[in-house]
């Protein structure tokens, strides 16, 4: 098994990390709709960790649009590239993501995060990072709401509420089942807040998350328990 290592040149402390994360900030695009409802390939990314062996396991999962069929799926395992920082997350896995993605034949199309976007201290999130890395139109929808304050949406599915921070609308709590806790979208590249949620709202036909969220997640655990498995660690 192949171990994505650190990348040469990689933030090794928070100053640093603090200096690329405005330097990408500064080439989000938050101005376009994003792509249609129904149309095109939509991937799920998550991760995985192991502390201890200091092993992130990331998975891509790409699903047809429309249909919500699996189309393809990679995975890669690398180390942990950066300390846990609260705001600086994305240090930590993003070496690894991005070689899960590369392993893709498929267009990727949207990226779904299971985390936030511009709902970010520093507006900046895992969502937004990737989404300028890769110039692809990228959203986060997060199961928890962070420090963000909302009220409760309506209890119907696809009522929704304002996520807001420093008095600034960064995102929203939406209904994705009927009496069910929501989730917390927000915009991370090149797709507007309307179109993130109501992509979300396709995304979840039957359950509170995102059909590429479930398969995402349980393909990166899958990947930790088999590299976790290999003697060579």
């Amino acid at each position: 098994m192949t171990i994505i290592e650190i990348p040469e040149g990689w933030p090794a402390d928070e100053d640093a990390a603090l200096a690329v994360q405005q330097e990408l900030r500064g080439r989000l695009v938050l101005g376009e709709e994003g792509p249609g409802v129904g149309e095109g390939n939509v991937t799920g990314v998550d991760v995985a960790y192991d502390d201890e062996r200091d092993l992130v396991a990331a998975a891509a999962v790409v699903l047809d649009g429309r249909s919500l069929e699996v189309v393809e799926e990679a995975t890669a395992v690398g180390r942990v590239s950066f300390p846990y920082v609260p705001g600086l997350l994305a240090f930590r896995e993003v070496p690894t993501v991005l070689a899960a993605l590369g392993r893709l034949s498929a267009d990727p199309g949207l990226l779904v995060c299971d985390g936030y976007g511009i709902a970010h201290p520093r507006r900046f999130g895992l969502a937004s990072h990737l989404g300028v890395l890769t110039d692809r139109p990228a959203i986060g929808v997060a199961k928890n709401p962070f420090t963000f304050t909302y009220e409760q949406p309506g209890a119907s599915r696809g009522e929704f509420s304002p996520l807001v921070a420093d008095g600034e609308t960064v995102g929203r709590a939406l209904r994705t089942r009927a009496g069910v806790k929501p989730v917390f979208v927000s915009v991370g590249h090149r797709v507007s807040l309307d179109r993130a949620c109501a992509l979300t709202l396709h995304l979840s036909p039957r359950f509170r998350l995102p059909e590429t969220t479930r398969h995402a997640d349980a393909l990166c655990r899958r990947a930790l328990r088999d590299a976790l498995s290999t003697r060579t660690l």
